[in-house]
């Protein structure tokens, strides 16, 4: 049953019932993690906000269509990666429009990664390698860095990755392992002694 294997499809299972409480539960699990990873896909803040909302407003609009054979991270995933290729798509087409107006408000700051104490000197060293992290993050393949998020990011299983982004397991991993070895060899020059910083030692 869906309620003993994923409690977060029991939370769907009650809001396609009209349960709005497990809707709101639902969103506040699962707003910052959705967020990280269409900042990600986006790479703009503001858009990343507007669409991470639009993501929620389809799981509701969807609530009717949902069955409890996948997990519901899965399932929710699937809905925002396809929301952002959609977003792609169309910058392409009109690359002058963009998304308007944050839907968090001031309730969520607009940053993506925990701040950590630290001298000024280790503060600038850090900054800078999060920021060629990101750039190098940026430049993957759209399917890599997605695959690389939900594994980093989400600590998602191989196998729910595939279902997300539509491949077989093998080129699941794959994908991972290609996008690992492109980040460690552009941000090699970055790193002292070949070890990784925390930021960067899940990647």
């Amino acid at each position: 049953m869906a309620d003993q294997l994923d409690p977060d499809a029991a939370l769907m299972l009650r809001v396609k019932q009209g349960d709005a409480e497990a809707f709101e539960e639902l969103v506040n699990k699962y707003k910052r993690p959705v967020l990280n990873l269409v900042y990600r896909m986006l790479g703009d803040p503001f858009e990343a906000e507007d669409l991470a909302q639009n993501v929620f407003v389809q799981v509701y609009r969807s609530a009717d269509r949902y069955r409890d054979s996948a997990k519901f991270s899965t399932w929710l995933y699937t809905i925002a990666r396809n929301l952002c290729l959609n977003e792609i798509r169309r910058r392409k087409r009109h690359p002058a429009e963009s998304i308007d107006a944050s839907p968090f408000g001031d309730e969520e700051p607009r940053q993506y990664r925990d701040q950590k104490m630290a001298a000024p000197a280790e503060n600038v060293a850090e900054s800078e390698l999060i920021s060629k992290i990101e750039e190098a993050v940026r430049d993957l393949p759209e399917n890599q860095r997605t695959a690389l998020m939900l594994f980093r990011d989400q600590e998602m299983a191989y196998e729910d990755i595939s279902e997300v982004i539509g491949c077989s397991l093998s080129a699941t991993k794959s994908l991972i392992h290609r996008a690992r070895e492109t980040l460690k060899a552009r941000l090699k020059p970055y790193l002292k002694k070949g070890a990784w910083p925390s930021e960067s030692e899940k990647l």
